[in-house]
């Protein structure tokens, strides 16, 4: 595996995926919490940052294992800091070094510059920039603006860029990442989705041997994979519990209800809106709504698990989205959103936690599902919030709100799919506004409800575009809502991409 060490770039992730995309499992880890170094780790890289190397605290990270011993790739951040504190200079630049460059340089006999052409365009993202290198570094590419584009240290496998090589726009990065990965690293590239499936279900077996397993499915694409991955390895050890939370779209729980019992599962449907509904009652803000939700669900899987004798484990769909979220660079989480997978359950359950896909992204998980054969309907879904309508509804929840957003829903969802654009669209859906506007209906004045439709187009959800789709469609969809459901009087479309904006609301 290769190790990527975090110092908080918006890019780290997409590092990441580039490495997997390669067939190479990586883990990203904090600079500051860095992993005990293992025989299987063969490579690390040092990601950008939005600090700068010469702040009063810069972020320093602890590498007496790793420098020299180990293959190393500094990017932005991480050639900064390797050059400025061991004998270079990093000063400011006199102009931001912002956007697409070209190469003037690059010494191709260097491994790590191996088939990257002169003129190859990258792509830059500092304020900062190394003025001088220490004697023993030797500068391996440069542009027309910036002279160490590249270096290596003379006698390491040690190499560092200014540019990042895992963006699109660096037009040759993917060519210098397998480079690193296979040539400097020697990684094999034979981490597939078989391989993991393999590996987990023996793993899951020597770690759940006979013990009995409660599982709360969501209808979602990451619940499912892990359910029929748990269920390979432990069979009818596995109990499923299926909560209708009277937050998911319309008549969501009545039919996947049925389409996991076709799966084979062992599947039972616990019906606690009311429940839910009670808890959620006044509430408004985003997080205490989320928090509300996790307990209530909670409480339920509690009650249920007491039903079933035995259970010791309780599996979840987490995925590596829901991990990197929940964990800071700077220590504990400026919180992005509570995830109500990740941060354990109260000591009362006393039930260990099972998380099969939590080393997964989502295309990653969807190409797992297919390995495993399960039917493209389920794993096209697109993603659903775990807290489902209660964050896509802004303020209180009230169930005529739900009628009316789950309805509207039905509506987007169902056009999307009729004019084959349901496939082309990451996620989508619905959100009721705390807003009410004025129209006219007929001969009469309104004043009523103003629900916004969203769509997104995404890989991962960690970053994403506005789905630019057409204007006959979105028409037709904001007719057909305005007309059929009883409350809205107007519609408008959400164009913001992710970052600055999320892909929920809420």
């Amino acid at each position: 595996m290769i190790l990527i060490l975090d110092f908080g770039s918006q890019y780290t992730q997409l590092i990441a995926r580039r490495i997997r995309e390669l067939n190479v499992y990586c883990e990203i880890h904090p600079y500051n919490k860095i992993p005990e170094i293992t025989p299987n780790i063969k490579g690390v890289i040092l990601s950008g940052s939005p600090h700068s190397v010469r702040e009063e605290n810069p972020l320093k990270p602890e590498l007496g294992a790793i420098k020299g011993k180990l293959p190393l790739l500094g990017v932005c951040y991480g050639a900064q800091y390797l050059a400025h504190f061991f004998g270079g200079e990093v000063g400011k630049s006199s102009s931001r070094e912002y956007g697409r460059a070209n190469l003037s340089f690059v010494n191709q006999s260097n491994p790590l510059f191996k088939g990257i052409s002169n003129d190859s365009q990258v792509w830059m993202s500092h304020a900062d920039t190394i003025l001088n290198v220490p004697e023993n570094y030797e500068v391996v590419a440069s542009t027309h603006d910036v002279k160490v584009a590249g270096y290596q240290i003379k006698g390491e496998e040690t190499f560092c860029i200014q540019f990042h090589p895992e963006v699109y726009h660096t037009s040759e990065g993917p060519q210098l990442l397998r480079n690193f990965v296979y040539d400097i690293c020697g990684c094999k590239g034979n981490w597939t989705s078989e391989s993991f499936i393999d590996t987990t279900i023996a793993e899951l077996k020597a770690k759940l041997g006979s013990d009995r397993v409660v599982l709360g499915l969501s209808g979602g694409v990451d619940s499912s994979v892990a359910a029929v991955l748990l269920n390979r390895a432990i069979g009818s050890n596995l109990f499923c519990v299926f909560v209708d939370n009277g937050l998911l779209r319309k008549d969501e729980f009545e039919n996947v209800l049925e389409s996991y019992k076709n799966m084979g599962l062992n599947v039972v449907g616990v019906n606690a809106k009311k429940q839910f509904y009670d808890a959620l009652a006044g509430l408004s803000d985003p997080e205490k709504k989320r928090k509300a939700i996790g307990k209530v669900f909670i409480d339920v899987f509690d009650q249920e698990a007491h039903r079933i004798e035995d259970v010791k484990w309780l599996g979840q769909g987490t995925i590596y989205p829901d991990i990197i979220e929940s964990v800071s660079v700077k220590g504990p989480s400026a919180t992005i959103k509570s995830h109500h997978n990740v941060g354990g359950l109260p000591d009362y359950m006393k039930l260990k936690i099972v998380e099969p896909l939590k080393s997964l992204f989502k295309d990653e998980v969807r190409r797992v599902g297919k390995a495993l054969g399960m039917e493209d309907s389920l794993l096209g879904r697109h993603p659903f919030p775990g807290p489902g309508l209660a964050i896509r509804i802004l303020g209180d929840i009230t169930e005529e709100k739900i009628r009316i957003t789950q309805e509207v829903d039905a509506i987007f969802i169902n056009g999307l799919k009729s004019a084959n654009l349901y496939d082309k669209v990451w996620q989508a859906g619905a959100i009721f506004l705390p807003v009410q506007s004025v129209g006219v209906m007929g001969d009469e004045r309104t004043y009523e409800n103003v629900v916004a439709l969203r769509a997104v187009s995404s890989t991962d959800g960690m970053t994403a575009d506005w789905c630019h789709l057409p204007y006959e469609f979105l028409a037709k969809v904001s007719n057909d809502i305005i007309n059929k459901v009883k409350g809205v009087n107007r519609v408008v479309y959400d164009i913001s991409s992710k970052p600055p904006a999320t892909i929920e609301w809420e």
